[in-house]
């Protein structure tokens, strides 16, 4: 895919960081966004030695006016846009009878709206390139429980968002499609099982290794397993792939 741009939000760590190294392999150019300065500046160098030429920039994507800032570097700099892979956002799990307004309304702020907002940006960028457009929501969409309802909602509204999108791509050629990730060995995973562990008296280690198979997989992901789905997705070969959610969980959603 020579010549070709990719923008990667949320991309100084976990998923967005692991789907950064690996579109550098097939990606002349990527464009990384994220709020932490420090961890964007290093995984830009991990990628500018992969040889691919690289634009980081820390932006708050929760800001209206930063998205319009992404898109507008991003043509600038490149030219053009290919792929953009929507994957910034963190919504804290809180019961719902707990899940304060002000949570409410961050998590839709960066997640949602966010994303949303970039992709109306680039979508004549992606129409010209015939490109792709990937949001990153999570298993929960199809399983929604109490105990993280925020996480669970904004995450199906991503999937619909997302099938809305490929809908209006199938008239301008612009493919879209939504990731469904189940539990994947992040830092972030790692912050809930903090919280986890003594909530089900445990302690953390005992909970880090009883928790697959209380979830009824045999492992937890690995950032990298996501990241090669998401290359996938915005591949040559997965062009008549439009609209789907796909989920990759290790089976934790039994449902069909």
């Amino acid at each position: 895919m020579k010549n070709s741009v990719a923008i990667v939000t949320g991309a100084s760590q976990g998923i967005g960081r692991a789907t950064a190294l690996r579109l550098a392999q097939d990606f002349s150019s990527l464009v990384l966004a994220a709020r932490n300065d420090d961890a964007l500046k290093e995984v830009a160098k991990v990628v500018d030695k992969a040889g691919a030429q690289v634009l980081p920039l820390s932006l708050d994507l929760r800001e209206p006016a930063a998205n319009k800032t992404l898109v507008d570097e991003a043509l600038n700099r490149f030219g053009r846009i290919d792929a953009l892979i929507n994957i910034a956002g963190a919504v804290p799990q809180v019961d719902i009878l707990e899940m304060t307004d002000a949570q409410w309304d961050d998590g839709l702020a960066l997640k949602l709206h966010g994303a949303r907002r970039i992709t109306v940006h680039a979508w004549n960028a992606l129409k010209e390139s015939q490109g792709s457009v990937v949001f990153m929501s999570g298993n929960s969409a199809q399983a929604p429980k109490s105990a993280y309802a925020a996480v669970a909602t904004i995450n199906a509204a991503i999937v619909a968002m997302a099938r809305a999108f490929a809908e209006r791509g199938i008239r301008d050629g612009v493919q879209v499609n939504s990731v469904l990730p189940g539990p994947v060995l992040t830092n972030r995973r790692k912050t809930y099982m903090e919280k986890y562990a003594p909530a089900h008296n445990m302690s953390f280690e005992e909970a880090m290794e009883k928790f697959p198979a209380q979830a009824g997989i045999s492992r937890y992901g690995q950032p990298e397993e996501i990241a090669d789905l998401m290359a996938f997705l915005v591949s040559p070969r997965a062009k008549w792939m439009t609209g789907s959610a796909v989920r990759m969980d290790g089976g934790e959603i039994k449902g069909i």
